[in-house]
């Protein structure tokens, strides 16, 4: 019995030094580590999923207060989000929440018994918060976009 396959969603931490992009398996069931880019890297590394045709949605991080409020990196998120509707215009771009995404990201690297060495290498932290952020969406959306 073969399985469907369906596109992926792709989650993105972004950082205004490096990026953390995520993305699902072909089943919406957990989420996987791509790595971590910067601005150009993530082009590329998108094109290539858009050439693949592997890509359901792209949801990005979007930063907010304790009280649910817009704060100074919101607007970087708005005016990222505006490049990439011009670059990609036929990708379905969706904002999700990332409250306390690199503190629950911490938390999984610390519990995964990496030493702290390895925790602390560059870009690990946020390709983790890509992941939390894709995990608690696909959770909420269960496997339907």
């Amino acid at each position: 019995m073969s399985l469907i396959s369906k596109k992926r969603v792709v989650a993105i931490d972004f950082g205004t030094k490096r990026i953390g992009v995520a993305q699902s398996d072909p089943l919406w069931l957990f989420a996987q580590p791509v790595g971590t880019v910067d601005r150009s890297g993530l082009s590329l590394t998108l094109e290539g999923m858009i050439k693949k045709d592997d890509i359901a949605l792209l949801i990005v991080g979007y930063p907010l207060s304790e009280s649910g409020k817009q704060n100074a990196m919101t607007g970087v998120i708005d005016r990222f989000i505006e490049t990439l509707h011009d670059e990609f215009p036929k990708l379905k771009i969706e904002t999700v929440d990332e409250h306390h995404s690199s503190r629950d990201a911490r938390t999984i690297l610390v519990a995964s018994g990496k030493s702290r060495k390895v925790r602390q290498q560059k870009g690990r932290l946020d390709s983790a918060a890509a992941c939390v952020l894709l995990s608690q969406y696909l959770e909420s959306h269960g496997n339907t976009p």
